[in-house]
Order: C-alpha cells, then structure tokens, then sequence
C-alpha cells in the first residue's frame, strides 16, 4: 500500500496545471501559489494548489 504523497514538485504542479514548466516556476517564484523552499527545490503543498485553484 502506497502512502499518498501531501507535496509537489514544481514539474508535478505544471502537469497537474497543463502549463509549462518555466510558468510554474514563475507562479511559484512570484507568489501566486505558495511553496516552501527546500534547499535548492521548491516543495508545493497540495493545499496550496487545492486553494490556488479554488480562487475565483
């Protein structure tokens, strides 16, 4: 049994959005969708993405 991962990688947010990956970095860099930083990697909460996404 697999235990469901809680974060993304800014390469899983962009597939999950259908955007591109220099885009996704930028949303993330700009602060439009929250991310903590991990050393050299950006870790995206799947809240963030569900709350990114919920806004209207």
């Amino acid at each position: 049994m697999e235990k469901e991962r809680r974060v993304l990688t800014v390469k899983e947010l962009a597939v999950e959005l259908g955007i591109s990956l220099n885009l996704a970095y930028r949303q993330v860099r700009e602060g439009n969708i929250y991310a903590v930083r991990c050393g050299d990697r950006y870790l995206i909460p799947k809240a963030a993405l569900d709350k990114y996404l919920s806004v209207e």
